[in-house]
């Protein structure tokens, strides 16, 4: 059932690094602003910098592998006003962290945000998690798709596909990334029947400190050598992710639910119909 809410509106971005900033400052005019993240020394700064520049910004430390943890800031959330848009950019990287720290923080909190945000939704709610452009590279049947899509979160962990990534961190990077696609995908029934609606936006490679590390790795100059090879020669900035997710959560996307928008210059299409196989 719908339920009507005229309350101030709110958004919530979830992660304080340069995504989530960007988003933050992009969506936050003339709302209430709530920007979570684990780290709280993050957190300050960039709740600072927002509330210098003339937002109205609340700070919650939040843990989004902690399914409480999200519970609490959705509440928080819920109490502040009417929920227009819930941005969930928290996340870590291949290059940064460890393949169970991956599926912690990048499966299993975005299914957290998924839930948890859900019932306190009303018409008009936006939800929108940044996946990852690695998502477009896994190649799962049909069943651990389902799986992945539709167990119940507290069982995703000890999911069958998830038994032999062992301690490779790349391979619990792609497998949660598209893990994020499909419970978008399986999620937005009951979005709908909120009167909300939930999607991903799968970035490529952004000029963020996370991908400075990426490009320091021992895969940086292949992930270079791509964006070259594609055509697009650069990588993304923040404001154009949060021009995406602007358009996802605005009166422009309204009849647009429970899909992915590819944000990478090209990279992926360059992967699938261009990449010499030799």
């Amino acid at each position: 059932m719908q339920r009507s809410d005229s309350r101030e509106e709110v958004v919530v971005v979830t992660g304080a690094g340069g995504m989530g900033e960007a988003v933050a400052r992009r969506l936050g005019s003339g709302r209430k602003l709530l920007i979570a993240d684990y780290s709280e020394a993050q957190l300050t700064r960039v709740a600072e910098a927002l509330t210098a520049a003339g937002y109205s910004v609340e700070a919650v430390p939040t843990d989004v592998s902690d399914r409480s943890s999200v519970e609490a800031l959705a509440r928080v959330a819920d109490a502040r006003g009417r929920i227009a848009a819930v941005v969930h950019t928290a996340g870590v990287s291949a290059a940064t962290s460890t393949a169970g720290k991956i599926l912690e923080i990048d499966l299993l909190g975005t299914a957290h945000v998924i839930d948890c945000f859900q019932p306190v939704a009303s018409p008009g709610t936006s939800l929108v998690c940044v996946s990852s452009m690695a998502g477009h590279y896994a190649s799962l049947s049909r069943q651990d798709e389902l799986a992945l899509a539709t167990a119940p979160t507290e069982d995703l962990l000890d999911l069958d596909v998830l038994s032999g990534v062992g301690e490779d961190a790349m391979t619990a990077y792609i497998i949660a990334k598209r893990a994020n696609h499909v419970r978008v995908q399986a999620a937005a029934l009951a979005w709908n029947r909120c009167g909300a609606r939930v999607n991903t936006v799968s970035p490529g490679v952004i000029a963020t400190p996370m991908s400075e590390a990426e490009g320091a790795s021992a895969s940086g100059g292949h992930m270079m050598a791509m964006l070259e090879a594609c055509g697009i020669g650069r990588k993304g900035t923040p404001g154009e992710i949060a021009e995406a997710v602007a358009f996802l959560v605005g009166p422009e996307a309204r009849f647009i639910t429970g899909t992915d928008l590819l944000v990478d210059g090209g990279q992926a299409a360059w992967i699938r119909w261009h990449r010499p196989t030799d």
